[in-house]
C-alpha cells in the first residue's frame, strides 16, 4: 500500500499545484480590475507593479489554498473513481478511509502550512502592500501635455501648447503662467516655437523656447500700495527648466500602517485587544468621575442613605423648589439646565468615543480568529472534496470545477455573513468567524460516511425511482 500511497500523493500534487496557480492568477485579475485606475497613467516602473503584484498574491494565498484544496480533491478522488482504481482497491479489501490517508496527511500540511503563512508571512505582505499601495494612490499622473489644454499638472505653473509637432518635441505657441510667487498669474511666458525634453536622468523637463516675450509684474519702485509695474522682455531663445521630483514615487514609513489590524499576527492582536480593554476601563471612569459629582444619588454614601431613609409623602413633588427663594429659583434652575446639558454633551462624545474603541477591538478579534478559520477552511474543505470526488467519480476541469467553485462560494458567502454578523455584534466574533466551517463541517462528515458505504447520492435513476415510489404513496400517479 506504500506505493499506492505515493501514487496518490503525486496525483494530488499534480492538480493541487495547477489550481493553486489558476485561482492566484485569477484572483489577481480581479485586483487588477479592483486597481486599475489607481496604476494607470502615474508613470510607474515596471518593478514597482511587479513588487505591487507580488504582495498582492501574498495576500490573496489564504483565499487561493482553500479553493485549491477542494477543486485537486475533487479531480484526485474523481479521477481515481472514473479509472476504476478506487473499484480495485476496495475489491482487494482497503477501506476508503485508508485510501484518503495519505490525502488527510497532505492537508494536515496545508492546513498547518496556511496557518503559518497566515500569522507571521501575511502581517508583513500586508504591511508592504498597504504602504505601497497608498504611495502609489497619493503619486501624481505622469506628464502628459496635450496641445490646446492648460496643463496644471507641475505645480507652480499652467502650461498651454498651441500644437504639437509629429516628432512630439516640437511645440507651437507655448503660453506658461508662473505662480510660484504666489501672488497669481504674476509672470507670463510666451514663444512662437520651442522644443520640449527631459534630461537623462529624467528630474528635468526643459523646453527651449523661440523667439517670444515675457511680462512679469513687480513690486512698484515708489512704494504706493495697490499699484504694480510691468516689466516686459523680449528673447530669441530661452530655456525654462521645470523640476520633476513631485513626479517620482515617494515612500512613506511603513510605521505609519503598522498598527492595523491585518497586519498584526497572533501575538500582537492579543496585546492591541488588551489595550483596547484598558482604555475601555479608563472612559468609563474617566466618566464616571465626570458624572457622579453632578448626580450626588450617585455616589456611594448617598446611594446607601436614600436606600435607608423614608420617602416623605406629605408633600407633592413641587416642594422641592418651595425650599429655594423665590429670587434665587430662576437662577438655580439655570445653573441646573447648564450642568445637565455639560453631561449630555460629555456623555455623548464619550459614547462615541467608547462605540470608536469597540469597533476597533472587534475588528481585531474578528482577524485574530479569521487567521485559523481559513487555515481550518483547507481541511474542511478536504474532508467535503476527497469523498464527494469518491461518489461523483469524475475527473478533470469539467464537473469538478463547477462543484468546487459551488461549493468554495457557499463556504465564502457564509463566511461574510458571519463576519457582519461579527462586526454589527449580533453575534460573537468567535461564532461569527467559524460560521462557515461549522456549515460545511456536518456535510463533509456525512459525505465521508457515504462515499465509505458506496452510496450513489448523485445517482438520477435513484432518485427518479424515490419521487415516483412517493408519487404511489400519495396516490398522484395517473389513472389507467
Amino acid at each position: 500500500m506504500k506505493k499506492a500511497d505515493k501514487l496518490i500523493l503525486v496525483t494530488f500534487l499534480g492538480p493541487f499545484i495547477t489550481t493553486f496557480c489558476i485561482t492566484l492568477f485569477v484572483l489577481l485579475m480581479q485586483f487588477l480590475w479592483k486597481y486599475i485606475d489607481d496604476l494607470v497613467g502615474k508613470g510607474l516602473e515596471w518593478y514597482v507593479v511587479v513588487r505591487l503584484l507580488f504582495y498582492a498574491s501574498a495576500s490573496l494565498v489564504p483565499l487561493a489554498l482553500p479553493l485549491a484544496t477542494l477543486l485537486s480533491m475533487l479531480m484526485t478522488m474523481g479521477s481515481m473513481g472514473e479509472n476504476y482504481e478506487l473499484t480495485a482497491l476496495k475489491t482487494s479489501g482497503v477501506s476508503l478511509l485508508r485510501i484518503m490517508t495519505p490525502l488527510t496527511v497532505a492537508a494536515s500540511v496545508i492546513t498547518i502550512s496556511a496557518f503559518l503563512f497566515s500569522n507571521y508571512v501575511l502581517p508583513v505582505a500586508n504591511l508592504k502592500f498597504g504602504s505601497l499601495l497608498y504611495d502609489i494612490q497619493q503619486q501624481k499622473p505622469a506628464l502628459n501635455i496635450k496641445q490646446g489644454v492648460f496643463y496644471n499638472g507641475i505645480e507652480g505653473y499652467s502650461i498651454r501648447v498651441g500644437k504639437k509637432g509629429a516628432d512630439g518635441k516640437t511645440i507651437y505657441d507655448v503660453l506658461i503662467y508662473d505662480q510660484t510667487s504666489g501672488r497669481g498669474n504674476d509672470d507670463v511666458l510666451y514663444a512662437r516655437k520651442g522644443e520640449m525634453a527631459m534630461t537623462a536622468d529624467k528630474r528635468y523637463l526643459v523646453f527651449t523656447l523661440y523667439d517670444g516675450s515675457e511680462f512679469q509684474e513687480v513690486p512698484p519702485s515708489d512704494g504706493k500700495p495697490h499699484s504694480l509695474e510691468q516689466n516686459r522682455m523680449s528673447f530669441k531663445t530661452w530655456q525654462k527648466i521645470f523640476d520633476m521630483s513631485q513626479f517620482n514615487l515617494s515612500r512613506t514609513s511603513e510605521e505609519l500602517f503598522k498598527d492595523n489590524y491585518q497586519m498584526l499576527n497572533l501575538k500582537q492582536l492579543d496585546a492591541a485587544v488588551d489595550t483596547f480593554n484598558t482604555q475601555l476601563k479608563q472612559k468609563y471612569n474617566t466618566l464616571k468621575n465626570y458624572v457622579t459629582p453632578t448626580y450626588n444619588f450617585l455616589r456611594p454614601d448617598v446611594r446607601k442613605a436614600l436606600l435607608v431613609a423614608k420617602p416623605d409623602t406629605s408633600k407633592n413633588d413641587s416642594s422641592f423648589l418651595s425650599t429655594i427663594p423665590e429670587n434665587n429659583r430662576l437662577e438655580v434652575m439655570q445653573r441646573s439646565l447648564t450642568s445637565i446639558r455639560s453631561v449630555k454633551s460629555f456623555t455623548g462624545i464619550m459614547t462615541r468615543d467608547v462605540q470608536i474603541t469597540k469597533d476597533a477591538m472587534m475588528l481585531h478579534k474578528i482577524e485574530w480568529w479569521r487567521k485559523f478559520t481559513l487555515s481550518v477552511a483547507c481541511f474542511v474543505l478536504f474532508l467535503v472534496g476527497a469523498p464527494l470526488g469518491a461518489i461523483i467519480r469524475k475527473g478533470g476541469l469539467g464537473l469538478p470545477v463547477v462543484i468546487a467553485v459551488f461549493v468554495f462560494v457557499i463556504l465564502y458567502v457564509i463566511s461574510l455573513i458571519g463576519s457582519k454578523l461579527a462586526r454589527d455584534y449580533t453575534v460573537s466574533a468567535f461564532f461569527g468567524m467559524w460560521l462557515g466551517d461549522f456549515v460545511l463541517l456536518p456535510f463533509g462528515i456525512f459525505l465521508a460516511y457515504k462515499a465509505s458505504h458506496d452510496s450513489k447520492l448523485f445517482n438520477i435513476e435513484g432518485y427518479d425511482k424515490f419521487f415516483k415510489r412517493i408519487a404511489a404513496i400519495l396516490h398522484l400517479t395517473p389513472h389507467q
